[in-house]
């Protein structure tokens, strides 16, 4: 890979049971692109993967989520898990973080169930998605135009359905992420406030 990252400080927000391919796969796609990237998460310490239908590896929590400062960041990642999402989705301080990203105007990757969290940060509205197919019905709900392909990318917003579209995801997530700024990420989290 190229170093088109190089410099870039990359976190990768997770709770227990996220699907650990979502994270392995794209982080050491991000790595070998010349960033760098930190795993941030509620849980102390270490946070435990999924594996399709069994529970999967321990990974090191690099930064506690109430310690991480989404200023030292240049964008960030969200993988999936069924589990993953719906847990930070009820933890304040990550649903502000994500939000924080789009206020800025940095760029932002969510894969599978990923965009949960994105709905409850409220920033989906006018955006073109793609996600799982089960939760069509919610992203639409949250003002978010859902389509059913492999990778969407809309001004800094990466969404993808599932690890078999791995490839086009990390590959729209690295050319999002080195473009940096996005002024539509900004006006997405100026609508969550209206």
């Amino acid at each position: 890979m190229n170093d088109s990252l190089k410099g870039k400080n990359i976190a990768i927000l997770v709770a227990d049971g996220f699907e650990q391919v979502e994270l392995v796969g794209p982080r050491d796609a991000l790595n070998q692109a010349g960033a760098r990237t930190e795993i941030v998460s509620p849980e102390e310490n270490m946070v435990k993967g999924w594996n399709e239908k069994k529970i999967g590896d321990d990974f090191f929590v690099d930064i506690d989520l109430g310690l991480a400062n989404p200023e030292d960041f240049d964008a960030l990642l969200l993988p999936g898990g069924v589990m993953n999402p719906d847990s930070l989705r009820l933890v304040p301080e990550a649903v502000d973080f994500v939000r924080d990203f789009f206020a800025a105007g940095k760029p932002v990757a969510a894969i599978c169930h990923g965009p949960q969290l994105l709905i409850e940060a409220d920033v989906l509205r006018g955006r073109t998605v793609t996600s799982f197919p089960s939760l069509h019905t919610d992203l639409t709900n949250a003002g978010a135009i859902w389509v059913d392909r492999p990778v969407v990318t809309d001004h800094g917003l990466v969404t993808s359905r599932r690890p078999d579209d791995l490839p086009q995801f990390n590959e729209k997530m690295i050319e999002e992420f080195a473009e940096g700024f996005h002024q539509e990420q900004q006006l997405s989290a100026a609508l969550s406030v209206e």
